[in-house]
């Protein structure tokens, strides 16, 4: 058994990964990432040792060409990875918001997406809570590093992580569904359509397609790139110059705007994005134009913003552990204190607005108008505080074929799909009666096997021609 260890590390913030190549008499395993992680892992066989030889020889010589070179593990350090270190001072309010429950997740949160049936909620420490809308925990995700940011696109969750990759939380086993390039520092991310848009330190725009392909990258108009959202017009992008929209497939750039202060936080609506500034202000864009309909005033840098559907009302965070409600025009409506630290994070849902702060808490408040009126004079509910229930059920990721759960047989109800080499790519087609076998499966890189079919609860198509996983994934004895 031979192993060959190459790194490439470049100055200046640019590429700081590995890759090694380790070949056994039929098998050839790969290990790739960025230096200091475990990184992913691939192991293909092979008909003969000459063909397992052959393709590990293949593998290093296209890595030399883009300028790996051999190393010794351990020596070179790895990079430390972005932390948002962020001020919180006391509010300035006389009353506190009306807090419903609140959730103590044990670490400062950036992480949070509510959706019909559950809350999510992720913190520094690569923890992720599930809850009911009423605050009981159900569910326990634990990732190998802290939680930048949960996405959603339509059913399916996702959390981008400090290690460098995106994990798909859609089933009770989540799993790396993207692996961003070891020089992309992420600060946010958004996905539309299985295209993942990744906004980083750098002030750069990089877009990864469904099968976890670089598609594009641009570098922004400023730095520190807090700001990614998405649509089917455009990628909105927001950084120390302002917002940026450029056209989905990367040939373009539609409209640039300079806003009031760098970028801190986005939001979209159907025809507008919002805008969070160090400046003290939440700016609304026309998605069209790029033009600012409307500017909305707080008394710190806006750390968070969200609004009602339709943008009817718009809330935002600050830095002084305030919370904002302001109509439509800007007229400031309300200013309440948040009772538990600066708002990294928020959402807004029939009447609910819910918070992630800088104590590490997901907060639901009242937001009703009668509730907001009583919390006016003085008067809020005792907030409850949300305890874990004794037997919780954890889940963490897989990230190598061998991890995985297998089955002899395809439980009925459920699609078989089968990993095959197709003009030097590894590409997963579905094989189950009713489905175009044709057309590409979203599905983890790392989990990859030529030759071997698995088993997952159910595809469904997206738009562009290809099909998604949902529900847990085994491999098909």
């Amino acid at each position: 058994m031979t192993k060959t260890y190459l790194e490439l590390s470049q100055d200046g913030g640019g590429a700081h990964k590995f890759y090694e190549v380790e070949v056994g008499v039929l098998e050839v395993s790969v290990r790739y990432g960025r230096i200091g992680a475990a990184g992913q892992a691939q192991t293909s066989t092979f008909a003969t040792p000459e063909k397992a030889r052959a393709a590990a020889a293949r593998k290093i010589a296209e890595k030399v060409r883009k300028g790996y070179v051999p190393a010794v593990p351990g020596q070179r350090a790895p990079r430390p990875v972005s932390r948002r270190e962020v001020a919180s001072t006391p509010s300035s309010a006389r009353a506190v918001a009306p807090v419903l429950w609140r959730f103590a997740t044990g670490s400062s949160a950036f992480g949070i997406h509510i959706d019909d049936d559950r809350c999510w909620v992720g913190n520094q420490s690569g923890d992720v809570y599930t809850l009911a809308h009423g605050g009981e925990v159900l569910a326990h995700y634990r990732l190998p590093d802290g939680v930048k940011c949960l996405v959603a696109d339509d059913f399916w969750i996702y959390a981008g992580c400090d290690d460098g990759r995106v994990y798909d939380l859609s089933s009770k086993l989540p799993y790396a569904a993207y692996d961003i390039a070891g020089e992309v520092d992420i600060f946010w991310l958004d996905i539309h359509e299985g295209v993942l848009n990744v906004a980083d330190r750098a002030g750069r725009l990089t877009v990864i397609d469904h099968e976890d392909e670089h598609q594009w990258a641009r570098g922004g108009r400023g730095e520190h790139a807090w700001m990614v959202r998405a649509d089917d017009r455009a990628v909105y992008h927001g950084h120390t110059g302002g917002v940026t929209a450029h056209a989905p497939d990367g040939g373009a750039e539609l409209w640039h705007t300079p806003t009031r202060g760098g970028v801190l936080f986005g939001w979209q609506e159907a025809d507008a994005v919002y805008a969070g500034t160090e400046r003290r202000v939440v700016q609304r864009l026309s998605k069209a134009t790029g033009a600012i309909e409307a500017t909305y005033h707080c008394d710190g840098p806006v750390y968070s913003c969200a609004t009602s559907p339709g943008g009817r009302f718009v809330f935002a965070g600050d830095s002084t552990s305030s919370v904002y409600c302001f109509d439509r025009d800007g007229t400031r409506l309300w200013k309440l204190a948040t009772g538990g630290g600066s708002a990294l994070s928020m959402q807004y849902r029939h009447e609910r607005l819910y918070l992630v702060t800088t104590d590490g808490s997901l907060v639901c408040v009242d937001a009703s108008e009668a509730a907001i009126a009583s919390a006016q004079q003085g008067h809020v509910p005792v907030a409850r505080d949300v305890k874990l229930a004794a037997a919780l059920p954890t889940y963490a990721p897989a990230t190598e074929v061998a991890a995985m759960a297998t089955v002899a047989a395809a439980p009925e109800g459920t699609v078989v799909v089968e990993c095959v080499r197709e003009a030097g790519r590894t590409r997963i087609h579905v094989v189950s009666d009713g489905y175009d076998r044709s057309w590409n499966v979203q599905f983890p890189r790392a989990m990859r096997e030529p030759g071997t079919r698995y088993v997952v609860d159910a595809v469904h198509p997206a738009s562009g021609g290809f099909y998604r996983v949902r529900g847990d994934i085994r491999r098909l004895r």
